[in-house]
């Protein structure tokens, strides 16, 4: 995996600066997270119930059209009605099974019984003093049985400078990811650029994780 793969949204987010992040991602594939929690499922016996996934800062939808790809029924969730209108405009949407809201993580509200909730690149946008309530909807939203994917951004990563960004060290990842059983985290750091192009040093944890079937989240 390589920074130029991956790189999340603009350091300043506001509209212009979300438009030309969409433009920079324009057709990059699902992120490595989703397709490794999708190829955990398919080694799990089938459902007999229709798969709900919720993709938190959905974008331009590159893990949305995955998943309806793939038969999933998709909760697609963003903050910007800019993702919505590129979202809907792509001509490899099968929009069947899409529902989307737009909802910002500090009012985030969930359905119970998620099969799986993908967060790529995004929960760093969480202001601090909102992201216990945040990550306790996450986890009560998921079934026992049911997958978180996504990234945390570490406490050495360039935009822990931004005072309304949420980072985390290896000791509160792993406190996070008590109520789950841990199936793939990854820590990265390196230097490294943007999407549209700003210098900045990465610090991520790549997760995918099951939700315990006995927890008192």
């Amino acid at each position: 995996m390589t920074h130029a793969t991956y790189s999340p949204s603009p350091s300043h987010a506001n509209g212009q600066n979300w438009v030309t992040y969409y433009q920079a991602v324009e057709g990059r594939p699902p992120r490595d997270t989703l397709l490794k929690a999708l190829a955990l499922f398919d080694a799990e016996p089938p459902s007999t119930q229709p798969r709900l996934a919720v993709d938190l800062g959905c974008g331009d939808g590159r893990d949305t059209v995955e998943l309806l790809r793939r038969s999933w029924h998709v909760l697609a969730i963003d903050g910007e009605q800019k993702a919505f209108e590129r979202l809907l405009k792509r001509p490899d949407l099968e929009p069947e099974r899409l529902q989307t809201q737009r909802m910002r993580f500090e009012e985030l509200t969930l359905p119970l019984n998620v099969d799986l909730i993908n967060a790529s690149f995004c929960l760093t946008f969480c202001p601090p003093a909102n992201f216990p309530h945040l990550w306790h909807t996450l986890v009560t939203s998921l079934k026992a049985g049911g997958r978180f994917c996504g990234q945390l951004f570490g406490d050495r990563d360039s935009w822990i400078i931004y005072p309304n960004r949420t980072h985390h060290n290896r000791e509160q990842v792993e406190t996070l990811l008590q109520p789950f059983v841990v199936e793939w985290l990854e820590e990265e750091e390196h230097p490294g650029v943007t999407a549209i192009g700003e210098q900045k040093n990465w610090h991520l944890f790549h997760i995918v994780a099951r939700k315990k079937v006995s927890t008192n989240h």
